[in-house]
């Protein structure tokens, strides 16, 4: 059974870090897309970074080229989305998602399964 699970979110201060991870089960990370979306109260659902098999990234918002970083570690089932200077304006509830294809798509319906999603909350 495929089981996305994040973790790692959390309160920080603007301009402070964080990592969050996503730990997948049921599936074999090597062969698919794994994308990292966020949304907050009253907004729709944005797609944030992505990894795809061949470990190719891609950043899909402007605003946050430069502070986010989306890395993978294949031997622990796992995906990182690493959070740099943050601003107010970063959170969001943030999930990720796993495309069972070699390749990224921003679209959030290309996504079939997906984690509960992490909380993170910038605020001084």
């Amino acid at each position: 059974q495929l089981q996305l699970v994040e973790s790692g979110g959390g309160l920080v201060q603007p301009g402070g870090s964080l990592r969050v991870s996503c730990v997948a089960s049921g599936f074999t990370l090597d062969v698919v897309a794994i994308a990292w979306f966020r949304q907050a109260p009253g907004r729709e659902r944005e797609a944030v970074s992505c990894i795809s098999r061949s470990g190719g990234k891609t950043d899909y918002a402007d605003s946050l080229k430069g502070r986010f970083s989306v890395s993978r570690d294949n031997a622990k089932k796992t995906v990182y989305l690493d959070l740099n200077v943050l601003k107010p304006e970063d959170t969001a509830l943030y999930y990720c998602a796993l495309r069972p294809f070699p390749i990224c798509s921003s679209r959030s319906s290309a996504y079939p399964y997906w984690g509960q999603g992490t909380q993170v909350t910038v605020s001084s």
